[in-house]
């Protein structure tokens, strides 16, 4: 299995920031241009762009979909997006946008039948985004924690038609202490399917780390902070990952 590399661009009232730990408090704004950014991203040699409304996983639908749609059309590598949808229009709508996977992460915990609808509709460009504080699925851009178990719920949703996981380990987002590799591990084993590591990658180790599981189902990384930091260089990363 390739390991693919997602350059991470957070949007919020209509620029690329970044939050630690999800928190709305902690805002960094990188660039007032996210379009710039992901045309950048793919001239560095991204094979894909990682989108997060972060307004509208706040609000519960797409708020930034009109920039979301201009950045997917104006790359030529896919783009995958999460962040507040809720709804089969919502999806329907980014899709016929031009985005190429869209992430439901809140809907799989609230919404399962939603869910198992877009599943059958829309089947490989659905990723679930799991998203966990110590082991239970958090939801609503993180500011409430269920009691259902993340591993429990992508062994369910797989069985339902997931193919693509994205998980997050809450406590390493944007704390640049490196991804929970063995978490990672666990839930591409339990599930079965191919999942995507985000939060928590520092440095060119935390990647080679992931990437010694693609053979596991460890499919590739969301790097968001460390990007923006310098700490990683995403040619420099995808040379390290091609050798």
């Amino acid at each position: 299995m390739a390991f693919i590399i997602y350059p991470a661009i957070d949007i919020r009232g209509g620029k690329c920031v970044r939050l630690i730990q999800g928190d709305y408090n902690q805002e960094t704004i990188y660039n007032e241009n996210p379009l710039e950014v992901a045309l950048a991203w793919e001239a560095q040699g991204a094979a894909w762009i990682h989108l997060v409304d972060l307004d509208g996983a706040k609000a519960g639908h797409p708020v930034n979909d009109k920039l979301i749609g201009s950045i997917a059309q104006a790359v030529k590598v896919p783009v995958q997006v999460g962040g507040g949808l809720r709804t089969e229009e919502d999806v329907d709508r980014l899709l016929s946008l031009g985005v190429s996977r869209v992430i439901l992460g809140t809907a799989a915990i609230e919404h399962r039948q939603f869910v198992q609808k877009v599943l059958a509709k829309h089947g490989e460009k659905v990723a679930i985004g799991i998203d966990a504080r110590n082991g239970y699925v958090a939801t609503r851009g993180w500011l409430e924690t269920s009691e259902v178990r993340a591993d429990e719920l992508a062994a369910e949703l797989a069985q339902q038609g997931a193919r693509t996981f994205i998980f997050t380990d809450i406590s390493r987002d944007g704390m640049m202490g490196g991804p929970n590799v063995e978490a990672i591990v666990h839930l591409a084993k339990v599930s079965g399917q191919t999942v995507i590591a985000s939060g928590g990658v520092s440095k060119y180790e935390d990647l080679t780390r992931l990437a010694e599981h693609a053979n596991e189902g460890v499919g590739g990384a969301i790097v968001g902070k460390a990007l923006y930091t310098g700490s990683i260089r995403l040619e420099e990363a995808l040379k390290r990952m091609a050798m």
